[in-house]
């Protein structure tokens, strides 16, 4: 569904993501992982065509979206849940899901009723507070908004940056129980997330993102047990763990 061929972007002349490759195929979770300012955020925003990438390829679902602005490619089907959720703090839950159905245009006529009632669904959280205004919900509600805005544009790729942010561990629990549903729904994920171990508990395969370049890839399972990863993401010094 979505092909990388030697990425390469930036802001000016600051190159930050330097010959990235990767895939991601239909009805997977693929997780990225890196430190910060590794590139993570670069990356999603260059696919997403919020950055113009300065050379190589974004194909997705067989066509080549680099260089499309950034409304095109979510009309496509390749939509962004950003990375601090970004919601419109002044607007209410309902407002914020009609603005996610804006790039479907005249698809999205009369369906809007429709599309909301089956993302409250999801969330039910979010059917209580629709009058409520953004701003105001917790941060593990406004996440939940992202994400249903997101797919109120009945997106086929969603690439959420960071969901589990500075929200608490029984909230993030929930956040990634939501993930395995979209993917058991039909919906393909690439996911950046510093929560490595939960990430990768949930995804197929992984990439490790360092200063702009893929280091390393494979299945998630593979990547939880390399020691390298270990070492670097998941808090364990294995050499340690050896000597005790």
């Amino acid at each position: 569904m979505l092909r990388i061929i030697n990425l390469e972007s930036g802001y000016g002349s600051l190159r930050v993501i330097r010959g990235v490759s990767l895939h991601v195929n239909p009805g997977e979770i693929v997780t990225i992982i890196g430190a910060n300012g590794a590139g993570k955020t670069t990356l999603l925003n260059t696919i997403s065509g919020l950055i113009r990438a300065t050379s190589g390829r974004i194909i997705f679902d067989s066509r080549d979206v680099t260089g499309l602005a950034a409304e095109k490619v979510v009309s496509l089907g390749c939509v962004l849940v950003p990375e601090g959720r970004q919601v419109f703090s002044t607007m209410t839950v309902k407002e914020n899901l009609l603005l996610g159905a804006c790039p479907r245009g005249k698809r999205a006529a009369g369906r809007a009723d429709k599309d909301i009632e089956r993302v409250y669904n999801i969330f039910p959280r979010l059917r209580e507070r629709h009058n409520q205004l953004a701003g105001t919900l917790s941060g593990g509600e406004q996440q939940m908004l992202a994400i249903a805005r997101a797919l109120m544009s009945d997106p086929r790729l969603i690439m959420m940056d960071e969901p589990s942010m500075g929200l608490a561990p029984v909230i993030v629990r929930e956040i990634f129980g939501i993930i395995s549903r979209l993917r058991r729904e039909g919906k393909t994920l690439l996911l950046v997330e510093q929560n490595a171990r939960m990430a990768l508990g949930i995804s197929d395969r992984g990439y490790v993102l360092e200063t702009g370049r893929i280091v390393l890839q494979g299945p998630s399972e593979d990547l939880l047990q390399n020691r390298d990863v270990q070492r670097a993401y998941l808090g364990r010094d294995l050499d340690a763990e050896i000597r005790l």
